[in-house]
């Protein structure tokens, strides 16, 4: 998710994004002081992006490639037609994360699809590499103070839960036959994130069974490979929650999340042989923002979440005609 320096001032934009369930605009905010629980997860964070950003080094330049240069593997790297495309889903999958304030990981895994990635490697990918862009996000959220204590801690156990059983699913099944099931639920997103687009504001309603939402999110978002964003959030604005804490919380408890997700798909299916994917994933997003913020300014959030859907839809659909056909 992207980093997002959240002010909910009233003003134009911010009535536009408000009226699609969208994350609010960017401005300088008051920070709370932070509670020590919080501060202790965002130096769990710190450190555990640290021992990932060398142990992910250790794979790419030792343990997979002992005996070659760090020259011979970036030149193998670069003579990959797989690095490039996932540094190229990479990118646009975080241009439309940073501009939406969500949708990376169905965006990533619809790409994944289409190129033929099986569904359990293509999830395990995407959320490697969410595992850093949440951890930045979740740090800047906590410095910030955008941290709702209680409300990150209703999402913290369910979404972790539900994410492990959604791991567990999508590892305990032969690939293709999973891969309709996977390429459907994310055509729904699809036309979910087109009906955001097209259609009328829910009326506000107080969230509930935050735990609950908190489960399925964290189950379709491991299993579907992307839609912690779509489902909770979404769900908890819609319900009239206080925009810059409840994104900040469900951001913060997306890092845990995505982190529980990978060492799920690990532990279950053994060591990933993406790591090239994840590198692709990882260096295409760092040079997304700059892009991102330029499509936030010229570009209205209702015709860019319209463009968003139909991708999404698009791609979805074409896979599921593929392995139906």
């Amino acid at each position: 998710m992207k980093i997002r320096h959240l002010d909910t001032a009233d003003g134009p934009l911010a009535r536009e994004h408000s009226a699609l369930g969208l994350p609010p605009v960017e401005h300088s905010i008051a920070q709370p002081a932070a509670h020590p629980l919080l501060r202790g997860a965002m130096w769990l964070i710190i450190f555990v992006l640290a021992g990932l950003v060398g142990y992910l080094g250790w794979r790419l330049f030792l343990g997979d490639h002992a005996g070659l240069t760090a020259g011979d593997v970036l030149r193998g790297a670069a003579e990959d037609p797989a690095f490039w495309s996932a540094l190229a889903v990479g990118f646009f999958a975080q241009v439309i994360d940073g501009a939406l304030g969500m949708a990376y990981g169905i965006t990533a895994t619809s790409f994944l699809l289409s190129t033929g990635v099986p569904p359990a490697a293509a999830s395990a990918s995407v959320h490697i590499a969410e595992v850093f862009t949440t951890g930045l996000s979740g740090v800047a959220h906590a410095k910030l103070g955008n941290i709702d204590r209680r409300l990150f801690l209703k999402l913290l156990l369910p979404g972790m839960i539900g994410a492990v059983m959604g791991a567990y699913v999508i590892t305990q099944f032969d690939g293709d036959m999973l891969k309709p099931f996977i390429s459907a639920y994310l055509l729904l997103m699809g036309l979910y994130i087109l009906w955001k687009a097209i259609g009328k504001k829910l009326q506000s309603r107080k969230a509930q069974h935050v735990a609950k939402l908190a489960l399925l999110g964290g189950f379709v978002d491991s299993a579907g490979g992307g839609g912690w964003g779509p489902v909770v959030t979404s769900t908890l604005l819609g319900s009239g929650s206080d925009p810059r804490t409840t994104i900040g919380s469900v951001n913060f408890a997306e890092f845990f999340l995505t982190l529980i997700t990978a060492a799920s798909f690990i532990l279950l299916a053994g060591q990933p042989d993406t790591w090239l994917l994840v590198s692709g994933l990882v260096l295409g997003g760092l040079f997304a923002a700059p892009f991102a913020a330029l499509l936030c300014r010229v570009l209205p959030a209702r015709a860019l979440l319209f463009v968003v859907g139909v991708l999404i839809t698009a791609i979805s659909a074409w896979n599921l005609l593929q392995t139906l056909g």
